[in-house]
Parts: C-alpha cells; structure tokens; sequence
C-alpha cells in the first residue's frame, strides 16, 4: 500500500511511544464521568474538564480546534473541505470497585496502561489525533481535511454528538475508533423500557423489606442488597452459600434484631456483553426466590422478577424474546437496574436486539410477559433501528484494507456488535478499531488496560487509512 514504508519508519522511533503514552495519561488523569449541568458544562464538571484538556493537546499538536459550546470539540487537520470525520469520546463511566490502581491515574505496566479510559475511549481518541499529526509530519498529499470530532456524552446517550449534527452537515465519511477491529458495520438495536409495579404495604413476614441494585443501564451491575425481615443469618446463609457455588456471586450476610442485610457483589461488564459480568441483581433474586417467604405482593414480585430474569438467562428466553439471525448474532439482554421498597418495585433492562427483531417479537412479546405477572411498563421508548451499512461500501473496503496491510490477517471480515456507537445513527459510518481481537480491554470494568503495542499498531492503521480517504 502506497506510503506504508515512510508510515512504519515513523511509527518505529521510540520517541512515537512515549508521545502517545503521555498524551493518554493527560486526559486519563481528569475524572471525566457525567456531573449535574453547570453554565457552560452541559455534562458537568468532569466531561467538561476533559474537553480542555483535549483541545490544549490538539492545539499544542498543530491543529486548528472549535468549541461547540462545550458538548463537542473539534480538532481540524487542514482548512480544506472535509471529506472525513473521526468521531471519539472523553467521558467515561464510573469506575466501580474492585481496582488494583487508581482508575484515575494511568499507569504504565509490562507494556500495558492501566486506567479508566485508556482503551475507552481516550486511548483511541489520543491514537486517531497522533495519526492525523503523522499524515503532516510526514507530509502525505492531501485533498481534503479530515476532522476529529471529541465528544462528552457517549456514555449517557450522545446527546453532544446530536447536538453537533444538528448545527452542521456529516461528512462523507465517518468512523469512530470505540468497537473492535478488523470493522464494525452493523450495531444492534436497543429497548431498554422501565417497568414495575406498585401496591399496598404489607405486616406479613418474612418479607423482603427493601432491595436495590445497579447504576447504570448499560453496564452488568456489581452490587445488589436486599433487607430481609423475618429471616436471620442461620436461616439466609445456607441458599447463599448454595447460589454462590451456581454463580460465581459473592455474598455477605449481616443479622439485626428484626431481620437481616444480604449484600451480593457480581462483576460488571459492558451491556452488550453481559456474557462477561455476573450480574448481581440476578443472582440476588436467585436467593430471594428461594427463601420461605410469605405472601404478599412483594414477594410475588420478587419471584416474578426471578421467573423472568433468571441468572445466567442473557438471551431473554424466560422473557419469550430470545432471537438470532446469521447476519447479526443474538439478541442479548442485561437486567440493569432495581429498587424495591415496602410500596412497589422499579427496574430497567437493556436489550441489544439484531436485525431480525421487531415491535412485534421483541417489544409487544416482553410487554405481554409482564402483564401476565401484574407488571406494568411505565417508560416505553420505541425500539431504536439497527445500524447496518454494506459491507462492499468503499468505506468499509478502504479502512479493511488499511487493517490488512499492517496486522497481516488476510481477507478481513466486518462483524456486528451489540454495542452502540456514535456512528449509530450516521449514514454509511462504521465503528474501526481500536480493540484487536483475542485481547480484552475490561472495558466498563475494574482494571480498563490497554496493550501499548496494539495502540502504536492502531496508529499505524489509522495513519495510512486518513491518507487514503482524504490523499489526492
């Protein structure tokens, strides 16, 4: 491929390294997580934080930057026309329990980065602006600008990148460099409805007083607690112990006079993989379900919730929507967040649906399952659309052939996730790089790492991919 052998040559000096690894570190080291809104921080403090800091490296690295009122940064390579946006995010989730460093420190390991953000997504950000920087340093023949588009709200549904669109036109192209490698170009669809049920408060005992769990939609939750009045440590113990050894979950149970406290720990893990977690809400539900307790309406709640979100049941068969097609895989589903109190129950689920999945098989066939155990839908957003672009697009065959040419794997097939990305709803964009497959990156997880090899390897990619969308 033209220009891979002054791409390789610049990429192989050291001091190539140790720029990416700094500039990573800079915008690791800001806690970037959604904030309550503030004049002139639309996301909050941190996500805002993080744009400065970001558009001070883009402009330290010679490129021209915008501020669109702090929801997205923009950093121009060229003052030409625009032929291709790169599009990445600086906010990141929460960081959990269960790291071995400070997630908001980047640290340098073994030929690994260790932090929150490093593979998710400032990593990739920091890769494609390192690559744009090489096409000039390298002075590679260029017809048109390319422009890296720096978002703050990717994690809590891209309300900055639908701000940006709303004020300018897409590119011909797009990628964003938050999925996998060899190329994503079909993203699932999603439904996350909230759902419950309310009724009067009961004296029956044992009864499950209170329960909560999870934090996030798109994220397996860790943690669940549930007080159980009624029942004591000698009573609760033994089915712990027994839905421990099924699950993997973890759980400590404490007595007080009335009753006692049983606090499972699961492990999180992105959404779209829930494969990957252990999900601490569902194997809380295993144990409740299984206790003598007395009936009531909330403990038919709680063995409805159990009935229909049994652990390990990623698919969403008890809920009657399992579904799969060839193109797209299966429908994957994550029980994300519960509370219950003495007076109802709230929940949210998400769903990744394929291409195969429709109002009637997956909405109206979840929502009629919930009715035949007195649970009602209270926020119903409408099934988003799958996000699918041809895999003969000049595009897709461009940015292929760049991931061919520098990893060596022939005949490179694009692939579909369950994981949405800012390209979701941007015609004819696709999600390139920047996890290679076989390594995982504990993405939304304690100990996010990246490989430093891998990111150079990315920089490599994007570098020659920038050359040939917008070279002469």
């Amino acid at each position: 491929m033209k220009h891979q052998e002054q791409i390789e040559a610049y990429w192989s000096d050291p001091a190539r390294e140790r720029e990416l690894v700094g500039a990573i570190a800079r915008l690791v080291n800001v806690k970037s997580v959604k904030g309550d809104p503030e004049p002139g921080k639309p996301f909050g403090p941190g996500p805002a934080a993080a744009l400065d800091e970001a558009l001070a490296l883009c402009r330290e690295l010679g490129f021209s930057t915008s501020d669109y009122d702090h929801y997205v940064g923009l950093a121009d390579l060229n003052d030409k026309e625009t032929r291709l946006h790169i599009l990445g995010h600086l906010d990141v989730v929460g960081e959990g329990s269960g790291w071995d460093t400070d997630p908001y420190t980047c640290v340098e390991k073994d030929g690994m980065l260790y932090g929150r953000g490093v593979s998710d997504d400032k990593g990739p950000v920091v890769c494609a602006l390192l690559a744009m920087k090489a096409v000039r340093d390298l002075g590679l023949p260029l017809s048109a600008n390319v422009r890296c588009i720096l978002g703050t709200d990717e994690e809590s549904g891209s309300a900055d990148i639908a701000y940006y669109y709303a004020r300018e036109p897409y590119a011909p192209m797009a990628f964003t460099p938050d999925a996998d490698f060899p190329l994503i170009h079909i993203e699932k669809g999603h439904y996350h409805p909230d759902f419950g049920a309310q009724w009067e408060s009961s004296d029956a005992k044992p009864r499950v007083a209170a329960l909560t769990g999870g934090f996030r939609t798109n994220v397996v939750p860790p943690e669940a607690e549930a007080m159980v009045l009624g029942l004591y440590a000698l009573d609760v113990e033994p089915v712990c112990d027994q839905v421990a050894a099924r699950t993997g979950a973890v759980f400590t149970v404490s007595g007080s006079a009335s009753g006692c406290h049983i606090h499972c720990a699961g492990k999180n893990a992105h959404a779209a993989s829930p494969d990957g977690g252990i999900n601490a809400i569902a194997a809380l539900l295993e144990v409740l379900a299984a206790l003598p307790l007395a009936g009531c309406a909330g403990t038919d709640a709680i063995r409805s919730m159990h009935e229909l979100f049994p652990f390990g049941d990623n698919r969403g068969r008890a809920l009657g929507i399992a579904q799969s097609d060839a193109e797209s895989g299966e429908l994957t589903l994550n029980l994300a967040v519960m509370t219950l109190t003495e007076t109802g129950f709230s929940a949210k689920f998400d769903v990744r649906f394929p291409l195969c999945a429709n109002e009637d098989n997956c909405k109206r066939a979840c929502e009629a399952s919930f009715a035949a155990h007195g649970i009602a839908v209270t926020g119903a957003p409408d099934m988003t659309t799958v996000h699918c672009v041809s895999a003969d697009s000049p595009l897709v065959r461009t940015l292929l052939a760049c991931y061919e040419t520098y990893t060596g794997e022939p005949n490179a097939q694009p692939i579909a996730i369950g994981g949405g990305t800012y390209v979701h709803d941007i015609p004819g964009g696709v999600a390139f790089g920047c996890q290679f497959p076989g390594f995982d990156p504990k993405m939304h997880a304690a100990n996010e790492q990246a490989r430093i090899d891998q990111l150079l390897l990315s920089c490599k990619i994007f570098t020659q991919a920038i050359a040939e969308l917008c070279g002469g």
